[in-house]
């Protein structure tokens, strides 16, 4: 019978490498989302709720740079703090960006999006300590690339040109989901990395999966640019 620690660390890579694999193939809005976006006239709460927290539990890309932020996080407490930094740059651009019509090459944000997964994992690795002597302020990172995240979640809401009649209440609703998705799967998560870290395995392994999350995001990264300088 499997350990919890061996159940946990199986969990992990099995978010990580599924995550990769979809966050290339399977990134974006299916078709039955697409048509309602299209189709909805008015003010509708809860379907934009679930829109949006539909859109975070399979937006892989964000979950894989919030395991690398909580990697190392051993409270609660302090896990409510980072996610806070990032929940309040995504919000912030995820609305200035749909309100003011501001549009961002999807493949350029993406491809970003690709680099804050490497940045983290490459910080979790103590990267910047032993290459640069320098250790960069992790909240303000987070913070930052949380704006960065919210432009990407701005760029697919612009791509449907939904109707204007109801969208501040709209897009507080979708943004509400995407923190209730948010929530969720970071739940799931902590309590695997909490099972995990009771075991010497997660000493073995935490460097292993950190290279992994930088691997996943170079995919990603490379595969955005690609993208880019072929429509371009």
């Amino acid at each position: 019978m499997l350990s919890r620690s061996t159940l946990a660390v199986r969990l992990l890579l099995f978010v990580c490498l599924y995550s990769l694999s979809a966050s290339l193939f399977a990134h974006g809005v299916d078709e039955s989302t697409k048509q309602f976006l299209l189709a909805n006239q008015g003010i509708a709460i809860i379907p934009y709720m679930y829109i949006g927290a539909k859109h975070m539990v399979t937006g892989y890309d964000h979950l894989l740079f919030l395991v690398g932020v909580i990697f190392f996080l051993y409270r609660p407490k302090d896990v409510v703090v980072y996610v806070t930094f990032f929940t309040i740059g995504h919000s912030l651009t995820l609305m200035f960006g749909v309100l003011n019509n501001i549009a961002v090459n999807p493949y350029l944000i993406d491809a970003i999006i690709g680099f804050s997964i490497i940045y983290k994992g490459f910080d979790n690795l103590g990267g910047f300590k032993r290459l640069f002597g320098y250790q960069p302020n992790t909240k303000l990172a987070v913070l930052i690339f949380g704006l960065f995240h919210g432009f990407g979640l701005a760029t697919k809401i612009q791509e449907f040109n939904i109707p204007q009649d109801g969208l501040v209440e709209n897009l507080v609703s979708f943004n509400v989901g995407v923190e209730l998705g948010q929530f969720l799967a970071l739940t799931l998560v902590f309590v695997s990395l909490s099972f995990w870290r009771r075991h010497r395995s997660f000493h073995h392994f935490s460097t292993a999966t950190n290279t992994l999350l930088m691997s996943a995001g170079m995919m990603l990264m490379a595969f955005q640019l690609t993208g880019f300088f072929v429509t371009t």
